[in-house]
Formats: structure tokens, sequence, C-alpha cells
């Protein structure tokens, strides 16, 4: 069993593979994240700069964002992050971000859609299409979400990337918005850009696995509407995104990034429910579709994550039950209209 702390979480979420660090060798110039206050964004930035550090190239790495959390600011601040504060949403300030010849796009709105819309909008749709302006001439990787496809029967182990997008909920629809600012930039300008369509990252203090133990340790039912899920280790996931610099193109370039496994609801609470001491309730039908993707192609091209399904259940279960903090932002993976 591990003795989890928020140090060796942060050690391990941010410390680079081989493949990285030969990798970062080949990407040009420095990295800007835009958005980089977010679940991911802080590790990432760190992640990359150890990379460049390991690889013995000099390599600024920009975090953009507002900076309300000073735990975040102190982090990244101890770690050689440069920091940039500004809200992205007035007039000229994607404008007066630097020109870097590589950004990571992580800015975006999920959570309070259903109340506020146009907020959504403004953060997945317009704001992008000022960023994919700004940073014509740069490699971009832009994040998106495996919710711009519709459901799929669980035979088909998930949807792929040459399936047709269909968005459920104006969440989903706002975030298709922002692949297609993108894509329009690729194509108008010729910027290289890589969509990076995530489900799903795991890093103990939130995510689906937290999700499921903390309702098993609540002792509240889990719902079974949505039967599989996919995630994936955020260390993993961050990797694969640093890397994708290397594989922007135009047109655009379109990925799939998840775990290689299929998880059944079912199946993952039981061994979460069976390391914590405790017996699962559940809720609901089992559905015979869900909104999961097929990374076959992600793991073609990034290799497969350092960290398997099996130990990152039992890793979920350590940090529950070593009093490990939690970053409150539940995925609402049983949601199935696509309110957010």
């Amino acid at each position: 069993m591990d003795l989890w702390t928020e140090e060796l979480l942060n050690e391990r979420l941010t410390t680079p593979s081989p493949a990285l660090i030969e990798d970062i060798k080949q990407i040009k110039g420095d990295i800007l994240v835009i958005g980089a206050a977010g679940k991911m964004g802080p590790s990432l930035c760190v992640l990359a700069k150890k990379a460049a550090e390991a690889a013995g190239v000099a390599k600024q790495v920009t975090a953009v964002s507002r900076f309300s959390d000073q735990e975040t600011v102190q982090y990244l601040s101890k770690n050689g992050i440069r920091m940039i504060q500004c809200d992205l949403l007035k007039d000229g300030a994607v404008d007066a971000l630097p020109d870097v010849e590589n950004i990571i796009y992580m800015a975006g709105k999920k959570f309070g859609t259903a109340d506020n819309e146009c907020m959504t909008w403004a953060m997945n749709a317009t704001l992008p299409a000022l960023a994919a302006r700004k940073f014509k001439k740069s490699r971009i990787v832009a994040f998106s979400t495996g919710n711009v496809y519709p459901p799929v029967p669980l035979h088909t182990a998930g949807i792929t990337e040459e399936c047709p997008v269909n968005p459920v909920g104006e969440y989903a629809m706002s975030c298709l918005a922002r692949e297609r600012a993108f894509e329009y930039a690729a194509s108008q300008y010729g910027t290289k850009v890589f969509i990076f369509r995530l489900n799903y990252a795991v890093d103990l203090r939130y995510g689906l696995l937290y999700d499921l133990a903390n309702l098993i340790m609540q002792n509240k039912p889990i719902p079974l509407a949505s039967p599989c899920v996919n995630c994936i280790w955020q260390g993993s996931a961050n990797e694969m995104a640093i890397r994708a610099l290397l594989h922007a193109a135009s047109p655009a370039n379109k990925m799939n990034i998840t775990g290689p496994e299929l998880y059944s609801v079912r199946k993952t609470a039981g061994l979460l429910g069976k390391y914590l001491g405790r017996e699962p309730a559940f809720s609901g039908e089992e559905g015979n579709d869900a909104f999961i993707i097929d990374s076959s192609r992600a793991m073609e091209t990034f290799g497969y994550p350092a960290v398997s399904s099996a130990r990152l259940i039992r890793w979920q279960a350590e940090w529950l039950l070593a009093g490990g903090r939690t970053l409150d932002k539940p995925t609402h993976f049983e949601e199935r209209q696509g309110k957010f």
C-alpha cells in the first residue's frame, strides 16, 4: 500500500517518461498554456518544465489564467513556471498575450452551463475563435471532449474518430464550436492543430474513480444508466497533450484520448468497495449504450498509459483511506442529457 501525500501525488503526476523527454527535444520553441489553472493545467505545466530540464533544452513554460487560487500560484512559482494573470474574456486580453511557438489550449467552461448558457458559449466558442486568430502561426493542441460524440452501443467498445459527431446538450455543442474555431484556423491559415478529445482524466483528488469511491464512502447509490465509462491517469493524459504538439497538422488532427480499457461501472465500484471495506449500492437499470470512445489511435501514436486501470482503482481507494483532499469537481459521468 502506498503512503499517499500531496507531494507524492504531485511527483507522480509530473515525472516525465523517457518518451516525453525525447519528444520535447523535438518541440521547437517555448510553450504557452492557456487556461492553466484548472484541474489538469498546473501539473501539465510542471511536467513540461521537468521534461525540458531532463532533456537539457531551454524552454520557457508560461501559464495563463485568472489564478484565483493562491495554492496553485505558489505551486507553479516554486516549479519555475512563468505566469500571466488575466481574464481572457476582457477586450484585448487574448491579443495582448505574447506570441509563442507552441500553444496548449485548456480554457473552457462545463459546470453551470444549465444556468448560464451564454457564458459557456463565450468561453467555449467565442474565446477559441479569438485565440485561433491570434496564434495562427503557432502549433496548437486544443483540449476537447468525447462528449462531442453521441452515446454508442456497448458492443462497439467505443466510438472512433471516423464516426460523425453529434453532441448532446449545450455544453457538448459549445465544445464542438471550439473545435470548429481551431479547424477554421487550420483551414484558413494553415495553422498546425491537434484536437484532443479527452474522456475523464484521473488525478485521485478528482475524477471518475473519485466520484465512484466517494459515493461508496457516503453510502449513496451509484447510478447505472451509463453502465460503462472511460478514464486515464492524468499524468499520461498530460504527457500525450505535450507530445501532441509534434502531431499538430493542417487540416486539424483529431484524436480520442483515454485509457485502453472500458470500465464497467458496476465492476469498478465493486473493486473500489473491496479496497474501501464497504459494499456499494446501485440505482437504476443498466442501459445498452454510453458516451464511450475508442482510443486505439492514441495508443498507437503515444503508447499505453503508465498506470493500468487496476492500479488506478487501488490508488484511488488508498487516497481516500489516507484522507487525501478533494478538488470538489465531480465529473457528472452519469449525466445522459448533456445538462451540466
